[in-house]
């Protein structure tokens, strides 16, 4: 099966505080996925996968490596509106919060037809209602809440609305960056179940930013694990969980709160690791 995102080498730094140094977000990530594909992109606070899932869609500018998407190198600059929209066709991005990406003043079927507008101009009218309501099945709401505003959803709902209007445009590749991380656990299970489905059925990649092992083992087929902008672990997501190779992913699956849960152990770990680190 064809690679539908390639990552190779990206590298990204920032300014520290101070500007004596500069601290990596990412140093020299690499990965494949193939069409239809998905990947968790895991690791605490300040790992990196944030960063990285913003290069991938072009929201923030490596200074080193490349993303291919569809055998389309992303480094190129677009020129024109229709070049520019043409690039942000091949990635979608969404975000923890759905209330902040939607426009409060329009209704689910506004926005929707706003998208369709800008990406597929010369769509009549008749040809963009089907549309709409062939998104809102797809995520499954329906045309019940298409007169809906933000305000009058559930944050689950709000948070298919932005789905749906990443889908719109036929992406090969959509990063949701914690994406059901503020939602309650049953509606987690709902969008998660959901974009398994969307997955199957239409084929396009998923790149999945969370800090939650047991939710990317349920929406995910690799796993990559960071650590202070480095790629410590990767493979599938099935074997790297249940048998991790680098204490620093031990780590992880051991903070997770259950009844086998060991502070102790846990502290152990992350000492095992930054020893190993240090004599890296």
């Amino acid at each position: 099966m064809p690679d539908a995102l390639v990552v190779h080498g990206l590298t990204k730094t920032f300014p520290a505080r101070g500007g004596s140094a500069s601290v990596a977000a990412a140093r020299d990530i690499g990965f494949r996925l193939p069409k239809g594909g998905s990947l968790g992109l895991v690791g605490e606070s300040g790992s990196g996968k944030t960063t990285l899932a913003r290069m991938i869609v072009g929201l923030a500018l490596p200074d080193a490596g490349t993303v291919t998407i569809d055998g389309r190198d992303r480094q190129w600059k677009p020129r024109g509106r229709q070049a520019r929209l043409a690039r942000a066709r091949e990635a979608q991005m969404v975000f923890q919060d759905p209330y902040g990406s939607l426009d409060r003043r329009l209704t689910v079927e506004d926005a929707l037809r706003d998208v369709l507008r800008r990406h597929q101009p010369g769509l009549d009218a008749a040809a963009a209602a089907a549309r709409v309501r062939t998104l809102l099945d797809r995520v499954g709401l329906g045309e019940a809440k298409a007169a809906s505003r933000p305000h009058q959803l559930s944050g689950g709902q709000r948070q298919r609305v932005a789905i749906a209007k990443a889908l719109a445009v036929d992406p090969a590749v959509l990063v949701l960056d914690e994406a059901v991380s503020a939602l309650d656990v049953s509606v987690q299970a709902q969008i998660l179940a959901l974009l398994n489905e969307i997955r199957h059925e239409s084929g396009v990649s998923l790149v999945f930013v969370s800090h939650d092992l047991a939710v990317v083992a349920e929406v995910t087929d690799r796993i990559l694990v960071m650590y202070r902008g480095e790629s410590v672990e990767q493979g599938s997501t099935a074997e790297v969980l249940r048998r991790p190779q680098n204490p620093y992913t031990e780590m992880l699956l051991s903070s997770a709160p259950g009844p086998d849960w060991h502070p102790e152990r846990v502290a152990e770990l992350r000492e095992l690791f930054e020893q190993r680190s240090s004599l890296a």
